[in-house]
């Protein structure tokens, strides 16, 4: 909101010498009893103009007072930023955008519930960037102004596709919803949830989030979203909308809406500008009611190709002479939100052909491919993934892919499957590629066949990559984060070296899409032997390194010096042994 002056807009009058300060307190006194506010009694009473009490407001809030009765002011306006439908319901002009804000110019800039809605539909926020007069903007809106440029304005206007009502296929949805004001029926309530929902659903995927997450507070309600791995504060929505908003959603995913104590999961699909998008709807108890998370899932980042993940040359190579062996296991690992399942999913596409045999064990099945059979893990039915694998094995599959190794059992079945003459591949939550033979082996796999099976380990880490549009030559790096990701005096003196800046297509942040960074541990001869006598960690990192491992740091500084990344990003994602990401921002 932008910020408001100490001063009282009836002192601002007195100063500008609009009002005298009897007519001030016979306004004021009228005002209380009415529940009108002063500057309109003022206006009533004939004391002062319209003009003259937008100007003072814009005195008072800090911003520019716009006469949109002179040809200049068609210069300000950008009718294509909004659609003339909430112009004209909210008495409003769009101005520009800003990091993200909407700026608008408006007649009464304490209509904050309205500037919500509006932002909403824009794609981001909206504020008060100017005040204008009531009449003024209303008839700017419906053209009485003149101007060479107004009725191109007006095309553009006239032109713009609705953000939501457009976007989003109603064919998925029944629900009906004729307006967001609450005076018109009895069920403008409801419908008002269902049009924040929508609005919701459009802005975070066209906004390239992968995560909304709803959280009940004491006093509110948050509206977060997650881009490019990072959560980011959108709304704070009133308590009184909670509990409509929270059935809206679980009833949109499927499951029961009268049940609050125990987590459940479901799952919406929408059609979003042309393309089908599923959500996987994730509701816990918390505190002060159910916490709801959608995890949006796009078919199109599963078919990026493998040159899109992020791979160097060298690495790549190996990756696809590794993953079209005949049989043997196939690692990947890192923490949730790695781009383990992305990474499995690219190598399958790939692998995809008529002469192949794939089956995959998934919980849940988060993307459908043509020609592969994908099987829902269900365990309250028994359907687990060690039975799942046991069905595999008689299948006659070429590859198999197991979601995740969680336990002994499955990491047992998925060794045989190996050993007998099918190439596996599957997740494994660890810190990096060399202790994935460790976790293995204190799950209770015996070492001889942790030696035997694996071909290959693969850690990996998503980073932000810098916005094409504005980054900057880095000229003064942190020293401290250079020391803490091991970057020599030598390397910096290459260049290359960028930094974030900032600009509306990033969302002022400098940064705009992830790539991963690799550790590819390839099995060798001595990594076999210190797997098979449970060698430590230490040793077989060493081992890995000789034989030509390059780590997850040593990956991101490539894209450091490509100018694709940041030293911080990479400090921050990449495990470091003794750092803490905490200690950059120490200082």
């Amino acid at each position: 909101m932008a910020k408001r002056s100490k001063k009282k807009i009836g002192e601002i009058l007195i100063e500008q010498g609009a009002v005298g300060q009897a007519q001030l307190v016979s306004a004021i006194n009228e005002a209380k009893s009415s529940g009108k506010r002063v500057g309109e009694v003022l206006i009533e009473q004939g004391t002062c103009n319209e003009k003259q009490i937008a100007k003072a407001l814009a005195e008072q809030f800090g911003v520019e007072f716009i006469d949109l009765e002179k040809p200049e002011a068609l210069t300000k306006i950008d009718r294509g930023l909004l659609k003339e439908d909430l112009q004209r319901k909210y008495s409003v002009l769009p101005l520009r955008k800003e990091r993200g804000t909407l700026l608008l110019c408006v007649h009464d800039p304490l209509e904050i519930e309205a500037f919500d809605l509006i932002g909403m539909v824009a794609g981001g926020r909206a504020d008060v960037g100017a005040i204008s007069t009531r009449s003024q903007i209303t008839g700017f809106i419906s053209g009485d102004q003149s101007g060479p440029d107004l009725s191109r304005s007006r095309l553009v206007t006239a032109s713009m596709d609705s953000t939501v009502d457009k976007s989003m296929d109603r064919s998925q949805d029944r629900s009906q919803d004729r307006s967001m004001d609450r005076s018109l029926d009895s069920d403008a309530n409801e419908s008002g949830i269902v049009r924040l929902v929508e609005r919701m659903i459009v802005e975070a995927v066209t906004g390239r989030a992968s995560d909304i997450h709803i959280e009940p507070r004491k006093d509110n309600v948050l509206l977060r979203y997650r881009i490019d791995g990072v959560c980011i504060e959108r709304d704070l929505i009133p308590k009184s909308m909670q509990n409509q908003l929270l059935a809206r959603v679980k009833l949109m995913a499927g499951v029961n809406i009268s049940e609050r104590r125990v987590p459940q999961d479901g799952r919406i699909k929408q059609t979003i500008d042309g393309k089908v998008v599923d959500f996987r709807v994730s509701s816990c108890p918390a505190v002060h009611g159910e916490s709801i998370v959608l995890r949006i899932l796009r078919p199109d980042s599963a078919r990026i190709g493998l040159a899109g993940l992020g791979f160097e040359q060298d690495n790549l190579d190996n990756f696809n002479k590794i993953i079209r062996r005949p049989n043997g296991i196939f690692l990947v690992t890192g923490p949730t939100g790695s781009g383990k399942t992305t990474t499995l999913y690219s190598a399958l596409n790939d692998l995809n052909a008529p002469d192949r045999k794939i089956i995959t064990a998934e919980d849940p099945v988060e993307y459908a491919f043509k020609g592969i059979n994908q099987v829902q893990v269900r365990d309250h039915i028994g359907l687990t993934f060690s039975t799942i694998l046991k069905s595999m094995l008689r299948q006659a599959p070429n590859i198999i892919l197991v979601g995740e190794i969680r336990d002994r059992e499955v990491a047992d079945i998925a060794i045989q499957a190996a050993l007998t003459g099918h190439m596996v591949f599957s997740t494994l939550h660890t810190n990096d590629a060399p202790s994935a033979i460790t976790r293995l082996i204190d799950m209770g796999v015996k070492p001889f066949l942790v030696a035997s099976s694996i071909q290959a380990v693969m850690g990996q880490r998503l980073v932000r990559i810098l916005c094409e549009k504005c980054k900057a030559p880095e000229d003064n790096p942190d020293r401290k984060v250079l020391r803490l990701i091991g970057m020599t005096e030598e390397e910096v003196a290459r260049g290359g070296m960028m930094k974030a800046v900032g600009c509306q297509a990033c969302g002022g942040t400098g940064y705009r899409g992830r790539r991963a960074i690799f550790e590819l541990m390839k099995m060798n001869p001595e990594i076999r032997d210190l797997a098979f006598n449970r060698s430590s960690v230490g040793k077989l990192r060493a081992a890995a390194v000789r034989g030509g491992m390059r780590s997850l740091v040593e990956d991101g500084k490539i894209k450091i010096l490509r100018g694709m990344t940041t030293p911080v990003e990479i400090a921050n994602f990449a495990q470091i042994e003794g750092f803490s990401p905490e200690e950059i921002h120490a200082t």
